[in-house]
């Protein structure tokens, strides 16, 4: 009898350690007791909030394993520093992945001398902006947004939302730009196959001579008469993200629909005009932020006539890349190559759907440079 007794405590101690003791990636609030380390590095909090914020986030989450690096705030100045910070993660020995989430270019050989140091650490950007080809020759997965497909389903979703007129409001610095020249023909080409009409206004340049003022004060004056033209059911986009101050002030005035901004967020814009009180905690709290303005937005009788993605992309991104590093560290079996698998990760970490497709550009397809579109939340 006692020996049985002995034999029970024994199972009920392995057991308990067994429970206690596992580490892995099942929940947004888990935490990994993984004796390995995972590096990500981003701007600085002035350089670049949301980045920061979220590497931050991570390191609080997992501090025995995430170790958050910041890059010099003059990037363009002093971009051998910026090399060096990311290659000095390597020279932990118990570093598995290195993640770079800057939205900058430049970087590619920062990947490479960490290859040559140790070829076994997994390197994902979340995102930098070098050429694909030499980003998915010298980093094992590269993430970012599907910045072109968002010409397509920004104005399918205004359609939905009931757009009978499409406006496009931008600059010719801006429309200089190849990606945001071809997300407008997109935008173009699809708003005319829905049987939207298509109306495209250049603004005064801030980047040009013209003051951001002076863009938004054209905005201020133009919208009206835009909408006194086409009436309440037109959508209106701005390329510019100073442009949604005056364009969301001036919906919840004119009526109109704004199915995305081109940052959809709902920390862009909204708190300040709606006059959003968001305490210090709460700053990422966006299932509260959303809440918020979407009682803010029922007040003033827009319900449905504005939407956007529930979770910064700029948070979502870095966060989501630590998660990513994470499973394909523990986890042998994960295909991190599969669009498939990297959705459900998604839907198991944030709640939310997105849907990760390889990136086709000039007629290639890369195996490991992924582009997502987040589903939309309708205020």
């Amino acid at each position: 009898m006692k020996k049985r007794l002995i034999c029970l405590l024994m199972c009920l101690v392995i057991i308990s350690t067994l429970l206690t003791g596992c580490s892995g990636v099942n929940g947004k609030s888990g935490s990994s007791d993984g004796d390995y380390h995972i590096a990500i590095v981003t701007p600085t909090l002035s350089a670049s909030e949301d980045e920061f914020r979220a590497g931050e986030a991570m390191a609080k989450e997992y501090p025995n394993v995430v170790t958050h690096l910041t890059l010099p705030e003059n990037f363009e100045d002093e971009i051998e520093t910026c090399i060096s910070t990311i290659v000095s993660a390597a020279d932990d020995p118990k570093m598995k992945a290195v993640i770079v989430a800057s939205g900058q270019s430049g970087l590619i050989p920062a990947f490479q001398q960490i290859k040559e140091k140790n070829p076994e650490i997994i390197t994902i950007t979340a995102p930098i902006f070098d050429e694909p080809e030499m980003m998915s020759k010298y980093i094992d997965i590269n993430l970012d947004t599907n910045w072109i497909k968002r010409g397509e389903t920004i104005p399918t979703k205004a359609k939905q939302m009931g757009a009978k007129t499409f406006i496009h409001y931008s600059f010719p610095t801006h429309l200089s730009k190849p990606l945001i020249s071809a997300r407008k023909d997109m935008m173009k080409k699809t708003s005319e196959a829905l049987g939207m009409e298509w109306v495209e206004v250049v603004t005064p340049d801030p980047q040009t001579g013209d003051s951001v003022e002076a863009m938004q004060q054209f905005l201020r004056e133009d919208i009206p008469r835009q909408i006194a033209k086409y009436g309440k059911d037109t959508n209106i986009f701005g390329s510019n993200c100073p442009m949604y101050d005056v364009i969301l002030d001036e919906a919840m005035k004119e009526g109109f629909i704004v199915a995305e901004q081109c940052c959809p967020t709902p920390t862009q814009a909204y708190p300040t005009v709606l006059g959003l009180e968001i305490a210090e905690e709460d700053g990422t709290n966006f299932d509260k932020i959303n809440e918020m303005i979407s009682q803010k937005v029922a007040d003033k009788g827009m319900t449905g006539r504005l939407s956007g993605w529930p979770i910064p992309v700029t948070i979502y991104m870095p966060e989501f890349a630590v998660y990513l590093a994470m499973e394909m560290i523990d986890n042998p079996d994960f295909d991190a190559k599969d669009p498939a698998v990297l959705n459900q990760l998604t839907k198991d970490k944030f709640g939310i759907e997105v849907e990760y497709e390889k990136l086709n550009s000039n007629g290639k397809t890369y195996d490991n440079y992924f582009v997502m579109i987040m589903d939309s939340i309708f205020y």
